[in-house]
């Protein structure tokens, strides 16, 4: 069985997911074959596996950082919020349902079995296993229970090393005032803290570390620096919605919905410092943009009404109307259509008008689509017309179908590559597509016609669709031309090239701030490891 280590944090946001990619990654380069594991996760940024499970994207970092295929063990319990008393609750990569928050720490021991099988196959094919928790183990309205912090460290056996995040302040407080929290048996796990996130001469911080070893009995094995990787992320926490960037060639707005999920869809074009990349939550924020984009809700229904309620709809819409490019995913693409509706409550029961810039109707089923897909956009009229043919691939995940009205055009051209029960994908042709197994010229597999298009206004349900360079490319210089500048002047990266070079420079971090010899000897003799101040 795999030897465990855990990364603990004082609080929410400290840095653990990164930190624990950054040991995956280590792990990896030094030879040993290491994959994450959190068992409880609560986030809208997720992911679809190869066979059609869904897990929080955290741990599909992670897994890229270890060198090895995602795979929903690593995430047996995912939380999707749905509003702020319930979520969405997938087990094993399947929804269970949605659930209160009483009801689901009512439930919560049902789990514990779900969880640990997972465990079991992980630790059973890997030789370390990096097990990451979640907000803070002194949270003691919470501890009872608990499968996610000392909970799953005990059901692991797992040493324990806690993050605290000094950027926001009051880091020894942090890291003192959760060990004094926990019991003694937790405390024990503790072999080692680290504090996350400093900024400056690590010199003047000395005397308090040697303060906290004193207070704490623990030593303190890193001080990681402030940096900022291209790595993706989950949480609605993430600094790339407040992070300020130079005005680049190319202005895109991104309309930051209140339950906005999986938008590392637009990380690709992010990475490029030609291209500036705004997150908006106000009209007053909208600007000139060379296009809008609209990610993907829990909530389209309720996103959708809140666009309306504070102009942003009506800025949306004037911007079609004079010729702006805007482009919808999942539930943005939903929201551009005629029509939401969801007869059975799914998220938000009832219908609502959408923004009418797509002949597409919505109706919200109980079944949620979860599959990967490859593809190429169709022949496309409009700003767009330089991605006519490019290939993508990606991943769906949505419990709506939407209807493609007669006379309307497709976007994309898509075969699925994995099998999976839930809803099919829209296969209503439009424009003489050929649908349900005739092959399009340039996919593979059975083919079938996705999202919708008119004039400059575009939709599809695959998330990850910039992420090839030809998508990314091709949408960029289609932007630069209708500037008028010349399309070659930004050319997109290879994204999971970019992405290997953003771990390895994590790794290095890791290296040059961390013990990692010592981290070493707690892996080897897990909670029998002393305390060696």
């Amino acid at each position: 069985m795999a030897r465990p280590i855990m990364i603990q944090g004082t609080m929410s946001n400290v840095g653990k997911s990164v930190l624990a990619g950054g040991l995956c990654r280590v792990l990896r380069q030094d030879g040993v074959k290491a994959a994450p594991f959190k068992s409880q996760n609560m986030a809208l940024n997720s992911y679809i596996t190869r066979d059609g499970l869904e897990m929080g994207r955290a741990q599909v970092m992670q897994a890229e950082a270890a060198g090895i295929e995602p795979d929903v063990c690593m995430n047996p319990i995912l939380l999707k919020p749905t509003n702020d008393t319930g979520s969405q609750v997938i087990v094993n990569g399947r929804p269970e349902g949605v659930m209160s928050a009483v009801e689901y720490y009512r439930r919560k021991k049902e789990f514990v079995p779900a969880v640990m099988e997972a465990y079991a196959r992980l630790a059973s094919r890997y030789d370390v296993i990096v097990i990451e928790g979640a907000g803070s183990p002194a949270e003691i309205n919470l501890k009872q229970d608990d499968i996610v912090n000392m909970g799953m460290a005990e059901m692991a056996d797992a040493p324990v090393l806690l993050a605290g995040d000094i950027d926001r302040g009051g880091v020894f407080a942090q890291i003192t005032g959760t060990v004094m929290l926990l019991e003694e048996e937790e405390r024990r796990r503790i072999k080692g803290t680290i504090i996350n996130k400093f900024r400056g001469d690590v010199s003047i911080l000395k005397p308090g570390l040697s303060m906290l070893e004193e207070r704490t009995g623990i030593p303190v094995l890193g001080v990681v620096p402030y940096f900022y990787l291209d790595i993706d992320e989950e949480d609605s926490l993430t600094e790339r919605f407040r992070r300020k960037k130079n005005a680049g060639l190319v202005d895109i707005a991104v309309v930051r919905l209140p339950r906005i999920s999986n938008f590392t869809d637009f990380a690709p074009l992010e990475s490029l410092e030609e291209v500036s990349v705004r997150y908006i939550t106000s009209p007053d924020q909208f600007g000139s943009p060379d296009a809008v984009l609209i990610p993907g809700s829990k909530n389209t229904i309720r996103d959708l009404l809140w666009m309306r309620q504070n102009g942003m709809e009506a800025k949306v819409l004037q911007f079609a109307d004079r010729g702006g490019v805007v482009f919808g995913i999942c539930g943005g693409y939903q929201m551009l259509g005629q029509e939401i509706s969801d007869p059975d409550g799914t998220e938000q029961r009832g219908t609502v008008a959408g923004m009418g810039l797509l002949p597409v109707r919505t109706v919200f089923q109980q079944e949620k689509r979860r599959t990967r897909v490859e593809g190429n956009f169709l022949v496309l009229e409009g700003a767009l017309k330089e991605l006519s043919g490019a290939p993508f691939a990606g991943y769906e995940i949505h419990m709506g179908k939407s209807t493609l009205a007669e006379g309307g055009r497709a976007l994309a051209s898509i075969s699925e590559e994995t099998v999976q029960s839930g809803i099919p994908g829209d296969l209503i042709p439009g424009d003489g597509i050929p649908v349900d197994g005739v092959p399009v010229e340039g996919s593979t597999g059975r083919a079938h016609p996705d999202g919708a298009c008119r004039g400059n206004v575009y939709g599809c349900y695959v998330h990850g669709i910039f992420d090839a360079p030809e998508a990314a490319g091709g949408f960029l210089s289609a932007l630069l031309k209708k500037k008028g500048c010349g399309p070659s002047e930004i050319r997109a990266r290879d994204w999971k090239s970019y992405k290997e070079e953003q771990y390895d420079r994590l790794a290095d971090i890791i290296r040059q701030n961390v013990d990692m010899d010592a981290v070493y000897r707690i892996i080897e003799k897990g909670n029998d490891a002393p305390c060696i101040l």
